[in-house]
């Protein structure tokens, strides 16, 4: 059976980095892979448009760099995309919006295998998975379901009122802070509220690691790391495509287009 990376670094209790993609072009995945500096990509469906075929192209690529592969899904259709996913070959998922302890139960109910020991609803649908592996057996497959990696956005006032419960859930695996949906939920703009959503965070990291679960950061320069180190962070993904080149194109752009102008 092959091995579900991102789940081999959390058993081992060893640190992880990633990046944000959105587009389904698997060459951007080489492109990550090519660098050596990253144990997995998060494709972030939630966002972009994709099919069922980009699926099995981004896993391929990753594979060829032995990086891990993580989607983040819609809360609306996550159990079809997720179990799509995992069968393409998606090492781990992100599931965002829940709110109550009862919703991450059912999203995990449908994440774990249809067997007597896991009591789950995910059966033995005939796909890639990690690498194209077909005569396996069914407990072999159903090892690999429960293998993948299940992260959940904690990004709700009610996730926040509610995260000792949820935290304390079998089978989630990582946690992630989401200020911008959680000012939202509070009724409020980040922005006039920047330490309040920080004392959120705080407590979502304090709690988690309570719990044995890995809280997961999102930043995007290598001095933001420090911060969340102090307080137990191993997990961090830097970065995002569609910034990174937002950033370019605004800033070099706007560089080039004054350059540009003197010439009038």
């Amino acid at each position: 059976m092959k091995e579900n990376r991102l789940r081999y670094l959390l058993d081992n209790n060893l640190p992880s980095v990633a990046t944000r993609i959105e587009s389904t072009w698997p060459t951007m995945v080489e492109i990550v892979g090519s660098t050596g500096k990253y144990d997995y990509i998060e494709f972030v469906a939630e966002y972009a448009p994709y099919s069922l075929v980009d699926f099995e192209n981004i896993c391929r690529a990753t594979e060829l760099y032995n990086m891990a592969s993580m989607i983040k899904v819609d809360f609306q259709n996550r159990a079809y995309v997720a179990q799509k996913a995992m069968a393409s070959g998606f090492q781990a998922v992100l599931l965002v919006d829940h709110k109550t302890p009862d919703e991450v139960r059912e999203s995990l109910h449908v994440l774990k295998p249809d067997r007597p020991q896991d009591m789950g609803r995910f059966g033995y649908p005939n796909s890639r998975w990690i690498g194209y592996q077909p005569h396996n057996p069914q407990m072999d497959y159903a090892d690999m379901v429960k293998n993948t990696v299940v992260a959940l956005m904690i990004e709700k006032k009610e996730a926040m009122d509610n995260i000792e419960e949820i935290c304390s859930i079998p089978g989630v695996d990582m946690v992630q802070f989401g200020p911008s949906d959680y000012s939202m939920s509070c009724g409020f703009n980040m922005k006039d509220h920047l330490e309040e959503c920080k004392a959120a965070e705080r407590k979502m990291i304090e709690v988690a690691l309570k719990h044995g679960v890995q809280p997961r950061c999102e930043i995007y320069t290598a001095e933001d790391a420090k911060y969340y180190m102090d307080l137990g962070v191993k997990h961090f993904c830097i970065g995002d495509e569609l910034k990174i080149v937002t950033t370019y194109w605004s800033q070099t752009g706007a560089d080039m287009r004054a350059l540009a102008d003197t010439l009038k």
